[in-house]
């Protein structure tokens, strides 16, 4: 979604949303008919024949008791999914959130008026935050714009999950905090959290009833960070947000038990607007995405990258200074045991995060504007481009998840688009096959591209199937019933089921946002990319212990499959 425009005077962010229709339950034999398609390149005749039974037995056994009760819930639950996907894909996940599900990315500004450069980040710092202020008074005022496909408004619910909003862990499950209200609802929290060199401090957005200005917002932080670089470093309690989850919900009922002040510490956090972090390192904005999806940051970034350019990267109002409080320092209790636990969170962190390989590369010899005179979808040449770069790689197809989104309906969020279709497979051969005319690669690839964008239409309707399934599946734990065949059968992991898909891909938009996140499996790939008029932006991360995978050679060569692919639509002089 490209805006130019963000705020609406004809229409309220969230009037819509009772009026959004229910996420649909699909039919049963629709999405097993899918699902057995979507396994078919990875097995042979023998194991699609062993597959094709077990779905059988399961459409015409339990399957068809489990799509009752899933048709009974989905009468009494606007959207049968939501709560259980936040659980299942989120809450219950006890890897650490930090690196695992985190959103990260450079803001898009480093590319025009803010390039990067020392001694800049208190300045700059208080420029953006500013807006991002202004980006939650809107959202308070409801005046976001709703977006829209063509004339149709999509779910708006994740945009109140973006401000004061945290996952709190639990011994067994997180959960999620949120204390947004817009204005006609009442108060809400309107403090921020700066984090500079292991300390914590706190100060308000709103003075008087009135946003704080850049010159406010940087003496604010440039208090902070002449107290943090003149006086001894914190003990950088936050670190432990990146431990497994669990013992990180163990320690934080430590840090309670241990005094009474750290609650109210705590709290201040929790409900804060957001995290400022002022880090002695290069700039990376890294971001939680359990209550939300990643487009709802995208609009956020975007409207920053859209205030900065319109003001030239500079703030071109008044220089005065109100009478404002200072940050207060907010100082947890701690002692050896939690000491040693913030030291042991840092080493661990530390290992998995030097383990990352991230490629980060722009492809600008054609973009948009061109894939669209060759009457093709920028997102399905992407994708496709992708799996040719697995086969030639791998010699075998590559599972693929793509994220599909559902917000048509109430509280959608997303739908998993297996981009691994056999008509991608028999393409990917036939380009690695010199006895195929160049003429028949076209056809096959063009034969992809409309299996692809039938797919991926039919996914944002509701009618999916990866979700269903899942659906299913949590019925069938809280009826106590066996785990039906269909989910310990090898063709529902080797063809990506249950978060095993070795390619993990996001497309972020027509926009200038970028951001990446990690593998979904230790062999596999995360792939992010935004599609330009003239360029491709891909950043591709793996991890550098699996010696299977490489992200750079990757994407090199799906940098080589855009050219073959212009080349067969007879574009030969790129």
């Amino acid at each position: 979604m490209e805006h130019t425009t963000f705020e609406s005077t004809e229409e309220r962010t969230f009037q819509y949303q009772n009026s959004l229709p229910p996420l649909p339950v699909p039919s049963l034999d629709e999405s097993f008919k899918k699902y057995l398609d979507a396994v078919k390149p990875f097995l042979n005749k023998e194991e699609y024949r062993r597959t094709f039974e077990i779905v059988k037995k399961f459409e015409h056994g339990i399957g068809k008791e489990l799509q009752h009760k899933l048709l009974e819930r989905a009468k009494v639950k606007k959207n049968w999914l939501e709560e259980w996907w936040l659980n299942s894909a989120y809450l219950d996940v006890r890897m650490p959130t930090q690196l695992n599900f985190n959103v990260g990315g450079p803001t898009p500004f480093l590319e025009h008026y803010w390039p990067p450069k020392e001694g800049t980040q208190v300045e700059r710092g208080a420029i953006a935050v500013w807006h991002i202020f202004n980006f939650w008074n809107l959202l308070r005022r409801e005046r976001y714009i709703v977006d829209k496909v063509g004339e149709t408004p999509l779910d708006m619910n994740q945009f109140r999950m973006l401000f004061s909003t945290c996952k709190v862990p639990g011994i067994t499950r997180d959960s999620i905090t949120s204390y947004f209200r817009t204005e006609r609802e009442g108060d809400c929290p309107s403090h921020v959290v700066v984090m500079c060199r292991g300390r914590i401090f706190t100060f308000n957005a709103v003075h008087d009833g009135h946003i704080l200005t850049p010159p406010e917002i940087h003496r604010q932080l440039a208090y902070i960070q002449k107290r943090c670089h003149t006086e001894s470093n914190g003990p950088g309690v936050s670190a432990l947000t990146t431990e497994e989850r669990t013992r990180w919900a163990k320690i934080r009922e430590y840090l309670i038990n241990l005094d009474p002040k750290n609650v109210s510490v705590l709290e201040t956090i929790q409900r804060s607007l957001f995290v400022i972090s002022l880090d002695d390192a290069s700039p990376e904005d890294y971001c939680m995405h359990s209550p939300f999806d990643g487009i709802v940051l995208i609009g956020m970034n975007e409207y920053v990258d859209w205030k900065v350019m319109e003001n030239e990267g500079l703030w071109k109002g008044s220089h005065k200074i109100r009478d404002i409080p200072w940050p207060e320092e907010l100082v947890f209790t701690v002692d050896l045991k939690v000491l040693d636990d913030i030291r042991l969170a840092k080493e661990q962190y530390q290992k998995q995060a030097s383990d990352l390989q991230l490629i980060n590369y722009a492809f600008t010899s054609f973009g948009k504007k061109l894939v669209k005179e060759l009457k093709l979808h920028p997102d399905t040449l992407v994708q496709l481009a992708l799996q040719l770069a697995y086969y030639k790689l791998h010699r075998r197809p590559g599972c693929c998840y793509e994220t599909a989104t559902t917000r048509m309906f109430y509280h959608g969020r997303t739908e998993t688009m297996r981009s691994c279709t056999i008509e991608a497979v028999e393409w990917c051969q036939a380009m690695l096959d010199p006895a195929v005319t160049p003429h028949k690669r076209q056809q096959l690839m063009l034969k992809a591209f409309e299996r692809h964008n039938k797919l991926m239409s039919e996914n944002q309707n509701g009618k999916g199937f990866d979700r269903h399934l899942l659906g299913l599946q949590i019925l069938a734990k809280e009826q106590g019933l066996p785990v039906p065949e269909l989910y310990t059968d090898p063709a529902f992991t080797r063809s990506g089921g249950g978060g095993n898909f070795v390619l993990s891909t996001s497309l972020l938009g027509y926009t200038n946002v970028q951001g990446a996140a990690v593998p979904m499996v230790h062999n596999g790939y995360g792939v992010f990319y935004r599609i330009r008029n003239d360029r491709i932006v891909v950043v591709c991360t793996a991890w550098k212990s699996c010696p299977e995978t490489d992200a750079e050679k990757l994407l090199q060569t799906v940098f080589q499959n855009f050219y073959a692919m212009a080349q067969l639509m007879g574009r030969a002089q790129l």
